[in-house]
């Protein structure tokens, strides 16, 4: 029994396929399926009910998943602690982020980490939030960034920055005719929304049933990515956060409006850092949480805005 053989049954279980395993660790299907037997004729137990699908663990193999997890992850964090006794930080953080922060944020933070940390590697994937939660869970990232964060008996969240909620439309709407609009505006009115599912649809229906406005929801959609390409097809209109819009709105193929309501300045997304609770970081992992605490309080800027200033 080896390292190699618990990372392996612990991707198992996380990935909750021999097969997916097998390909994250270059090993055949049929060399992961002998790794997990090896470990259960050492064990004397069952490990994993193979008649299910997906796979799950026994009672016996979440046991063991859950402590060798924690020894991975004390490893890996040795492994990184020594590095740095001698040489420049190295080793690799990964990082799960939902879609609009990771398109709209995470790739300059990535770029200025490498810069500092030549060593060092970042391995980013853009995924929906419920995956950026599990992969935190099982501990195959490090951290996750997500919208409306919270803490769990397994993840600890800490707040990460707030982007202001604007109307988004085609340039020729009724509605870009002002820079502002109120609520009201928008009553009846053909609205690309979020899955009903997703936290900042409800929010979002939670204010516009507080002013008893009622839009005509026509699609809806899991990520504001595929809501601006509708929109920008469609006479629609949508609530986003406002530096996910920007780019278009440079561009000219969207416009944004801002929410003229005295409560305004309360319709905002809020952003968060998600980890696992209990879980040391790596020296490496941490020194890239430390980067994004120190840009908490950035705000993006637009392409326009940044070339009117030059």
């Amino acid at each position: 029994m080896n390292l190699k053989s618990l990372k392996i049954f612990c991707d198992i279980v996380a990935r909750r396929s021999f097969s997916r395993a097998a390909e994250d660790n270059g090993i055949s299907q049929s060399g992961a399926s002998q790794v997990v037997g090896q470990l259960e004729n050492h064990l004397g137990v069952q490990l994993i009910e193979r008649s299910k699908r997906p796979l799950v663990p026994t009672r016996e193999g979440q046991a063991f998943y859950e402590g060798c997890r924690q020894l991975l992850a004390q490893y890996e964090a040795l492994e990184d602690e020594i590095r740095a006794l001698h040489e420049d930080v190295a080793g690799c953080v990964r990082v799960a982020a939902i879609y609009s922060v990771g398109l709209h944020h995470m790739s300059r933070y990535v770029q200025e980490f490498r810069g500092q940390h030549p060593k060092a590697n970042v391995r980013l994937e853009y995924l929906h939030p419920e995956r950026v939660l599990e992969t935190v869970e099982n501990g195959e990232c490090d951290l996750g960034i997500v919208s409306y964060p919270r803490s769990t008996r397994l993840v600890e969240a800490e707040p990460w920055r707030e982007e202001q909620l604007v109307i988004a439309c085609t340039p020729d709407c009724p509605l870009a005719a002002s820079d502002e609009a109120p609520l009201s505006a928008l009553a009846s009115r053909p609205m690309v929304a979020f899955d009903a599912d997703l936290v900042i649809r409800q929010e979002i229906d939670r204010v516009l049933d507080t002013h008893d406005v009622s839009p005509e929801i026509v699609m809806e959609f899991d990520n504001i990515e595929t809501i601006k390409r509708a929109l920008e097809i469609n006479a629609c209109f949508a609530i986003l956060p406002e530096p996910t819009v920007l780019r278009e709105v440079a561009a000219g193929t969207l416009a944004r409006v801002r929410i003229a309501e005295p409560d305004a300045a309360r319709m905002v997304r809020p952003l968060g850092i998600i980890r696992g609770r209990n879980r040391p970081l790596a020296p490496t992992a941490q020194r890239f949480l430390d980067l994004l605490r120190g840009h908490a309080a950035d705000q993006e800027v637009s392409p326009a805005a940044t070339a009117a200033a030059r």
